[in-house]
């Protein structure tokens, strides 16, 4: 339990709160703009994911998918400047939740958001944080490892999947050219021709996936390294299928070390400082 409730800098969360809350519209109007076309998409084409069944949530409509989307926008943006942190917070939660419902209701389920919505979930419990803020807390570390064991999850799963449905088979299986045909680039085309490096690279992708946890028991100095092994691993996947995996690398982002990133001083700030005679200090 105490892993799981290892302080970090609240100066962490503050900023992986912006990154998330940022991409929160990004996500709305540059990586799936596909989900507002539901907005005219008949209902009786609408199959909820168990979660619409149990709450249940209404079946989507022109008025709530438009609804959804410029309240998102909105609470979004006004959460990126740290305002209000639990309420903003939590409607944002609320609505990105069902606006991923509305998304994978009609039989595309996508995985790379698992973590996401994990860090929308639990960011509000963290409440007030500040740029800078090197005060160590529990429930900023609460947060972060939570999101973390998300992404990880995500990894791991994916594997288990691929042996579940796929078995052992799926290793030597023709997925990855399969993908390359439907949407490979230049450099996939190159590659594709070299015998045996497709098969090479699926035995790859199942022991990362497998071997994923490990980074947790890397120790804490060298855990940026791993981290770079997974963003240059979905760098990797871009350049050959574009698969981004957008949501999924900003959740990955809470394995890093945040609270370093650097503010400069408002002008009006600096201003004061040197009529108060004080030297100004840097960053």
């Amino acid at each position: 339990m105490k892993w799981l409730f290892a302080p970090v800098p609240l100066g962490r969360v503050a900023v992986f709160r912006v990154l998330v809350y940022v991409f929160v519209p990004l996500d709305l109007v540059v990586f799936t703009p596909w989900v507002r076309s539901h907005a005219n998409t008949p209902g009786d084409l609408y199959e909820p994911l168990l979660v619409g069944r149990l709450l249940p949530l209404p079946t989507p409509s022109h008025t709530l998918v438009w609804a959804v989307f410029w309240a998102l926008i909105v609470l979004s943006s006004l959460a990126a400047l740290n305002k209000a942190p639990r309420i903003l917070g939590w409607a944002v939660f609320a609505l990105y939740f069902e606006w991923m419902i509305i998304a994978m209701s009609y039989g595309k389920v996508d995985h790379d958001r698992v973590g996401l919505l994990v860090a929308l979930a639990v960011l509000p419990t963290v409440g007030k944080a500040r740029f800078g803020d090197k005060t160590l807390s529990e429930a900023a570390g609460w947060a972060l490892r939570v999101t973390q064991i998300a992404v990880i999850c995500t990894y791991f799963l994916a594997a288990w999947a691929k042996l579940r449905f796929g078995g052992f088979d799926w290793v030597t299986s023709a997925v990855l050219a399969q993908a390359i045909i439907r949407r490979g680039t230049w450099l996939a085309d190159h590659i594709a021709v070299v015998p045996g490096l497709l098969i090479a690279a699926q035995a790859g992708i199942i022991a990362f996936e497998l071997l994923s946890p490990l980074i947790f028991v890397i120790p804490q100095r060298y855990r940026w390294m791993g981290v770079v092994f997974f963003y240059s691993f979905h760098v990797m996947t871009f350049s050959m299928i574009t698969i981004s995996f957008a949501p999924h690398l900003v959740a990955l982002a809470s394995f890093l070390p945040l609270e370093k990133i650097r503010f400069s001083r408002t002008p009006r700030r600096l201003e004061q400082t040197h009529q108060d005679g004080t030297a100004a200090s840097p960053g």
